[in-house]
């Protein structure tokens, strides 16, 4: 029967839009299929599965991931010849992340990240692999997942789906089922395709999304708290929370505190013992032991009275070991752990290589019972050629072939893990794992091993003793399984009422011992047993918390808690919520399960768990010193953090849309003060709107305005610095800055700007949209601010509107002549400092007067204050009466005076007419560090321009309105208090003569930097 009959068939099974298909139109679209994209999920599977279905004679081309490589054989399906195209991707080609505001640390309070939008990208590692979907696919007319067939693989499956639909919307999608890489289970898969299982992948996306959240939110609230609480020892420490290892570290923490807490208790018994011919017997007491010295002592004498003993009873009887249960994923990483010292994440790594090699089964299944159908005697006959265990094999097959014991699990999805063909060419722990599985599968399936127990009952004194001896019969699989152990022991023949002497009758004494430190297979079993992660992950969360340093190994590889471990654990139990305990996490894995069977609705399931993690964060942030005092015990005193200094920022609520990117804005605080207000699409978008410094506090009220849309755009609670706001306004003031606010608007120089093509109207309307009239964006000044330049103060950013007349600056305060017996005053009003240059240069010597405070970046030369104050020019105008904007995204070269004077040469113009860029010298003299201006261009396309710029500059600003060009609201919009200043027109003119390089005879460089000399 061809594959086209069988999916035909198939049809009223498979899922939308599968069965809107008629038959006769399904039956065109399989006859239309020439070409298939195949897609594993690594590339040792791709290969494998291509040497299978082409019998080693595939076509092996380059994809544009030097990793993933592409096999193309011609195979018959569809019932027609098609040509097959298999490649592979690594494991999830898609990751899921918040949006890009809330993926840095200090974007929001981590409490936002419980609601944060969560985003599916291609992480840039796997853009290579992408194109190569989306490269191929345009040539195929049909998609075959040949992922895992666990849940990780279905999800996966889909995120390939998600690739190559989005270049072929109408593509046919098909699944292959298959649980190893041999010739039969792959043709088997071809000729039986389904469809991939969206539930099992919803399943997954639920779980990957609530990881995300929870251990980003819990991460950072933790992380950034304990950093400040204990700086001396977690100050560059990563202490991460997720819902599983959690738990995971709350097992180990919970057996090292009942080791702690254990106290150890005298016991007594009474031992008796009787030598024979073949060596000792002991007969242990039947009342085991007591805890009353007294009592045992008692008895004891009474025995030793009349030390006879009388045989009382004497029973035979059949015993047997039975042979081990076929092997799921968690029996393999235990019994690895216990029988062959790897641990379980080696124990997956080496599985799922010999997986892929097609020498063992799919190593994450649940199931330990083997299917009917599957020929076990084949797989046994297949290692019967080997030297140490083959005589077995056969002697199984001689036997009646293959009896193995059934289990009591089943995934429906996988057997148990199996050899599926004979290796004799393996090394190191992948030959010791590969023999361990074979071993346990003959184990299996032979017979239980078989023995003869005999007890014995004594009396002496009317206490009784037992003894036991064992025969054993037939070692059955214990011959091939040498991990487990069963010995003779041998005792006399003892007849029913003989009597004889006991050698010793002695009462000895020992006390109860604790339990022990959890090994890793200990570990593992409480996972599972309590539900934690799944036998795919529990290798995964238990490396997580080694490398996290929560615990450490003994000698005898037992685990250990760590101090900051011991902390968390008890810090969280104290708060209530005892989140190191097992049982909100296996809640969660239970609604996974009932989502894959299609019980539960994945949006559901998301909803509950979010809100439940999320009042539990809410509570220990409420409770958080608890944590604080739990750790104090192990890491010393905890640091006192003030109780304004905020260890994260608030929760940032929206005061409106943006009108670039419809994003919302929030109000955000500048780490040099001041507030703003910045697009939640940042750094996409680089909107915002910066307030100038006279604005003391501004928070978002509740009132919404009516008039501005986009609806809803919340008015501002402002508070304004005394004296800075005009008579007639309050220094607190709550208006609305989307432009309906007249007053607001004309304070704060709110523009409304529109496209270049529509004529500006004379009065803005409220509710258009808002444009920048800035040029500069907004990443260009939060870098030179990270690079710790002070070019910019409290946040305005330097920058023109060329498409604009420059708006003459506001007027300051005029400074009173100190000759008429009055102070200069600063723009702020405070009294002006009188200071005097001392830096070497034209100006050395000379006294100018800036703001005593620093609040704001008046400067006046002391010598031209008459001149100044008798002329119409205004002075610098204040800081504090910056005008506020909002910034539209910007790129490329920014314009003259757009960048600070630090990158800018503070608007000088070098002699090609670009603006000159500043540069420090590197080279050890007596100039290094010295910054100089020269040509922005290339070193060889450079007009040699050169000028130091400590020279022929004069130190601030005069206040003269011709530098206006530099902004279109003069330096307060770019400049601070401690940013750097063009100089004075008049004393550039006025200044000495600059020297002449000695070789060109030219200005602006020396004969060490001239062009000519190079």
């Amino acid at each position: 029967m061809n594959v086209s009959v069988r999916l035909l068939r198939r049809a009223s099974m498979l899922p939308q839009p599968w069965r809107c298909f008629s038959r006769a139109a399904e039956e065109v679209a399989l006859q239309r299929i020439r070409k298939v994209l195949c897609v594993a999920e690594k590339n040792d599977a791709a290969r494998g599965i291509a040497e299978l279905l082409s019998n080693r004679r595939m076509r092996r081309r380059e994809g544009f991931s030097k990793f993933n490589k592409i096999y193309e054989y011609d195979y018959q399906m569809f019932g027609q010849n098609v040509t097959m195209v298999m490649t592979s991707v690594s494991g999830h080609l898609l990751a899921h992340d918040f949006i890009m505001p809330f993926r840095k640390w200090h974007s929001c309070n981590p409490l936002a990240l419980f609601d944060a939008e969560i985003e599916k990208y291609c992480p840039e590692n796997y853009l290579d692999i992408k194109r190569t979907l989306e490269r191929e696919i345009q040539q195929c007319q049909a998609l075959v997942i040949w992922t895992d067939c666990d849940r990780e693989g279905e999800n996966i499956g889909f995120e390939i789906i998600h690739v190559c639909r989005a270049v072929k919307p109408n593509l046919q999608v098909f699944r292959a089922r298959f649980s190893e890489i041999t010739p039969h289970a792959v043709r088997a898969a071809c000729e039986n395709l389904t469809q991939p299982d969206q539930r099992t992948s919803d399943a997954v996306d639920v779980r990957q999304e609530l990881d995300l959240r929870i251990g980003a939110a819990f991460t950072r609230f933790q992380t950034l708290r304990l950093r400040k609480i204990f700086p001396d020892i977690l100050a560059d420490q990563l202490i991460s929370y997720g819902s599983c290892q959690f738990p995971t570290l709350g097992f180990v923490v919970e057996r090292f505190k009942a080791i702690q807490a254990f106290v150890p208790e005298a016991f007594y018994k009474i031992k008796v013992t009787h030598d024979h011919e073949d060596g000792s017997v002991v007969f242990n007491w039947k009342r085991n032991r007591l805890f009353n010295h007294t009592a045992c002592l008692v008895l004891y004498q009474m025995c030793m009275e009349d030390p006879v003993a009388t045989v009382v009873d004497v029973v035979s009887k059949p015993k047997s070991k039975w042979r081990p249960l076929p092997l799921d994923t968690v029996e393999l990483e235990k019994l690895a752990s216990r029988k062959l010292k790897i641990n379980a994440k080696e124990t997956m790594t080496i599985a799922e290589k010999l997986y892929t090699k097609g020498f063992i089964s799919y190593p994450r299944t649940e199931t330990n019972i083997f299917p009917k159908e599957l020929n076990l005697s084949a797989l046994v006959e297949q290692q019967t050629q080997d030297p140490n265990w083959g005589g077995f094999a056969q002697r199984i097959l001689d036997e009646g072939g293959p009896t193995p014991r059934s289990g009591t699990k089943s995934d429906q999805a996988h057997p148990p893990i199996h050899p599926t063909k004979y290796a004799s060419n393996l090394q190191g722990n992948e030959q010791r794992l590969y023999e361990f599985i074979v071993r346990h599968f003959l184990a299996c399936c032979s017979q239980d091993a078989k023995g003869q127990e005999t007890t014995v009952e004594i009396d002496i004194a009317n206490e009784q003793f037992i003894a036991q001896g064992l025969m054993i019969l037939a070692r059955n699989y214990l011959e091939v399984y040498p991990y487990d152990k069963w010995s003779d022991k041998v005792i006399p023949l003892y007849h029913k009422g003989s009597r004889f002497q006991p050698t010793t009758v002695e009462m000895v004494d020992g006390e109860t011992s604790p339990p022990l430190l959890l090994t890793e297979a200990d570990l593992i079993a409480l996972m599972e047993k309590h539900g934690i992660g799944t036998d795919a992950t529990h290798a995964e969360h238990i490396e997580t918390i080694k490398t996290r340093m929560y615990v450490g190994l003994t000698a005898d590889q037992r685990f250990l808690p760590g101090q900051l471990g011991m902390g968390l654990v008890e810090g969280y139990d104290s708060m209530g919520y005892e989140m190191s305990k097992p049982d909100l996490r296996a809640e969660l894995e239970a609604d996974l399960k009932l989502i894959c069977e299609g019980k539960k609705d994945k949006s559901v399931v998301l909803q509950q768990q979010v809100q439940k993690y999320k009042q539990v964060f809410i509570e220990a942030v409420a409770r958080a010193n608890k944590l604080d005092q739990a750790l104090a015990q192990y890491l010393g005193e905890a640091a006192e953090v003030p109780e304004q200094d905020e260890v994260y920022p608030a929760t940032p609520l929206s005061v409106r849309k943006c009108p670039q990117c419809n994003s919302d804005m929030v109000l955000k605080t500048r780490k040099n003060g001041g507030f703003y207000l910045s697009c939640m699409g940042y750094p996409a978008c680089k909107t915002a709107v910066w307030f100038p410094d006279f604005v003391v506090d501004v928070t978002r009220d509740d009132s919404i305005c009516d008039v501005c849309k986009p609806h809803p755009v919340h008015r501002l609670k402002f508070k304004f610095k005394k004296g800075s706001v005009p008579p007639v306004m309050p220094l607190e003031f709550v208006g609305c800055i989307g432009g309906c606010d007249e007053m607001l608007k004309e304070l704060l120089d709110l523009k409304y700007l529109h496209r270049s093509s529509q004529p500006a109207p004379s009065t803005p309307q409220p509710g258009h949209h808002l444009q920048a009239n800035h040029s500069l964006n907004r990443s260009s000044s939060e870098t030179r601010q990270a690079r710790g330049t002070s070019n910019q103060a409290r946040g305005h950013l330097l920058s023109i509107n060329s498409s604009r007349t420059p708006r003459a600056a506001p007027p300051a305060a005029p400074a009173a002549a100190a000759d008429d017996g009055n102070a200069v005053v600063c723009n702020c009003g405070s009294e002006a400092l009188l200071l005097t240059v001392r830096k070497d240069g034209p100006n050395k010597g000379r006294q100018f007067y800036k703001c005593g405070s620093g609040s704001c970046n008046f400067f006046l030369w002391a010598d031209e204050q008459p001149q100044d104050r008798g002329s119409s020019t205004p002075l610098q105008p204040a800081a504090g009466r910056t005008p506020a904007g909002f910034q539209r995204p910007g790129g490329g070269r920014e314009p003259l005076g757009s960048s600070s004077w630090d990158a800018g040469g503070g608007g000088t113009v070098c002699r090609c007419d670009q603006p000159a860029v500043t540069r420090t010298v590197q080279k050890d003299g007596p100039n290094k560090g010295r910054q100089f201006h020269t040509c922005p261009k290339p070193r060889e396309q450079q007009c040699g321009f050169f000028q130091w710029a400590d020279e022929n500059v004069a130190p601030g600003p005069s206040g003269d309105d011709s530098l206006n060009h530099f902004g279109s609201n003069g330096y307060s919009r770019g400049l601070g208090s401690k940013a750097k200043r063009p100089g004075n027109l008049s004393s550039v003119s006025a200044a000495k003569k600059p020297r002449t390089c000695s070789i060109c005879h030219q200005p602006g460089h020396t004969r060490k930097t001239c062009p000519q000399n190079h």
